[in-house]
C-alpha cells in the first residue's frame, strides 16, 4: 500500500493550483464534475509517484497556523533540492514560513503556508536519517 492522495477543501480554485502548479511543480492531471449536477467538484494535482493531491471545491473556512486549530497537523512533501524547491515557491511570489534548516532527524526542512492554510513541510530527506533507515529496513 501507499498514499495515493491527499484530499484539500480550497476557498479559490484558482489560487490553489497557482501554488500547487507554480509553486510546487505539479501538473494538473484532470477535473472531475459532480457526477449528479456536472458542476465543477475536484480538481486532480498529479505530485509524482503516483500520488496526487485533490482539490474540492466550496471551501469557506480560513485556518490559523496552529496546528490545534485542525485534526492534522501539515502535509510533508519529499524533494531531492530543498534550497530549489525553497527558491522556485519564492520565484512564484510564496513567503517561507520557515528557511530550509536542518532538523533533529538529519532532514533539510522548510515550511511554506498553501493559500487555504495547509501547512506543507518540504524535507529533503538525509541517506542516514531514520526515515531513511526504515525505508531500507521495510523495502530492502
Amino acid at each position: 500500500m501507499n498514499l495515493a492522495h491527499v484530499a484539500i477543501t480550497v476557498k479559490d480554485m484558482d489560487a490553489a493550483l497557482r501554488f500547487y502548479e507554480e509553486g510546487l511543480g505539479f501538473k494538473r492531471a484532470f477535473d472531475m464534475p459532480e457526477p449528479e449536477t456536472g458542476e465543477p467538484w475536484i480538481v486532480y494535482v498529479y505530485a509524482g509517484n503516483g500520488q496526487f493531491v485533490e482539490l474540492f471545491y466550496g471551501g469557506e473556512k480560513d485556518y490559523s497556523w496552529d496546528p490545534k486549530d485542525r485534526a492534522y497537523n501539515h502535509v510533508c512533501i519529499g524533494t531531492d533540492d530543498i534550497h530549489k524547491s525553497t527558491a522556485r515557491l519564492q520565484e512564484a511570489g510564496y513567503t517561507m514560513d520557515i528557511l530550509p534548516k536542518l532538523g533533529c532527524d538529519g532532514n533539510w526542512q522548510a515550511w511554506v503556508t498553501d493559500p487555504d492554510g495547509v501547512r506543507i513541510e518540504l524535507m529533503q530527506i538525509s541517506e542516514t536519517s531514520p526515515q531513511m533507515e526504515a525505508v531500507k529496513r521495510f523495502e530492502g
